[in-house]
């Protein structure tokens, strides 16, 4: 496997965006347990984006400047929406001490559809995967996919790590009504930043 691909979708994973605070949120809201589902459900996020370029339709969407739009709007949105959420101490990510009555479904939903409604996925998988696909290869659909495969896995295993950790702090965070404001309100400003950033982002 080459390093360079390896050392890169590192980076790529754990750098900060809006699939490592959704995990993070879920983990201080809900546990380990959750957070892993929660992380699921940003790789499965991922898997239309890696259909589309390996079908050719993130050529398509890099080429209509009004198909790029729509979804790039669609997903500040919704980023906005799950600021309002976070804020309001309402959905998946309530803090709460006791048990929840949301169900895992709504969790992984929130976090698929933060991957699905960010058009920057379908132009990462269209620009990169092809860099490490050699120009005599054989079965070229089947390395991207397998390449794909596992920056999946790999985005799985950080972010699943990144709610195992927030989860640690939980007991610490919920017996305490200040910090728990404060981290429902610095995740809020987090998903308005991140929306303000895919608004200002272009092709």
């Amino acid at each position: 496997m080459n390093i360079e691909f390896l050392t890169v979708s590192l980076l790529v994973v754990a750098s900060p965006g809006t699939g490592a605070a959704v995990t993070i949120a879920t983990g201080l809201s809900r546990g380990t347990r959750t957070a892993t589902i929660a992380a699921l459900g940003c790789t499965l996020g991922i898997v239309p984006h890696m259909l589309a370029a390996v079908t050719g339709l993130a050529a398509v969407l890099q080429a209509s400047s009004l198909a790029f739009e729509v979804i790039k709007f669609a997903g500040v949105a919704y980023l906005l929406y799950l600021a309002w959420m976070t804020w309001g101490e309402h959905g998946a990510l309530k803090m709460e001490a006791g048990g929840s009555q949301r169900s895992d479904w709504e969790v992984v939903r929130y976090a698929v559809l933060v991957n699905v409604l960010n058009p920057k996925l379908s132009m990462f998988f269209l620009a990169f995967l092809p860099q490490f696909i050699a120009r005599d290869d054989a079965a070229p659909t089947l390395t991207m996919l397998q390449l794909s495969a596992i920056f999946m896995a790999m985005t799985f295993a950080v972010f699943a790590l990144y709610g195992a950790f927030a989860a640690r702090m939980r007991e610490r965070v919920l017996g305490n009504p200040r910090v728990m404001a404060w981290l429902r309100r610095s995740f809020a400003a987090t998903f308005v930043a991140l929306g303000a950033k895919l608004a200002l982002t272009s092709r």
